[in-house]
């Protein structure tokens, strides 16, 4: 199954499935962005909704984005700001927003399913507006190195959602490329996460 059609097919179930690892990147998310104030977000893999809402109440203008219409329609059951306009495009592609439009773009549980990143970073830095930042919260590639990738069950079967591996430095090496400063990065646990490797990782980056 590839990744479109996964999350099309989790979307039935994917806010009320036990995932702590999107319980945690919300919390991270909140934590990390709730201080800030906006004139435009663009939100990268909005999925369901679940760091919209939040989006909506630090910026005049929120633009989420998920290549999954079914899960843009579960996003739109809950969020029904008339500040927030959902799009449904492959962020593969050319971005549809205007050169520097955006002050903060958000990019939360993505990047392990898109290959090259240099692509993802060039879309940003033409994106956003100078001093914007650019926020990324990712499964932490120490928790990929152990096998573990997103996945849903469906009829007593797991099902894998294809994942590619980005390291630490990768994520580094794509911003600098770009011209993109790193603010803050930070490595992150669920409370249930005791003497285990991170869950997730954070970076905000700035242009």
């Amino acid at each position: 199954m590839n990744v479109q059609a996964a999350y099309d097919n989790w979307s039935a179930t994917y806010d009320a499935d036990e995932n702590l690892t999107r319980d945690l990147d919300q919390t991270v998310t909140r934590e990390t962005l709730m201080g800030l104030r906006c004139k435009s977000v663009v939100e990268i893999g909005c999925g369901t909704g679940k760091n919209t809402l939040l989006l909506s109440q630090i910026a005049l203008e929120v633009y989420a984005i998920d290549f999954s219409a079914y899960m843009i329609e579960k996003a739109k059951e809950k969020v029904s700001s008339a500040n927030v306009v959902f799009i449904t495009q492959d962020i593969t592609k050319q971005w549809t927003c205007r050169n520097e439009s955006a002050d903060l773009i958000s990019c939360n549980l993505v990047l392990e399913h898109i290959e090259d990143l240099s692509f993802i970073f060039s879309q940003a830095v033409r994106v956003l507006v100078k001093g914007g930042y650019f926020f990324i919260c990712e499964l932490h590639p120490f928790r990929q190195y152990q096998g573990t990738q997103a996945n849903f069950q469906r009829n007593q079967e797991v099902i894998e959602i294809p994942a590619f591996v980005h390291h630490i430095s990768d994520f580094l090496y794509a911003a600098k490329n770009h011209g993109f400063m790193l603010e803050n990065f930070r490595e992150w646990w669920h409370e249930q996460d005791q003497n285990k490797p991170p869950r997730l990782a954070s970076f905000l980056f700035r242009k």
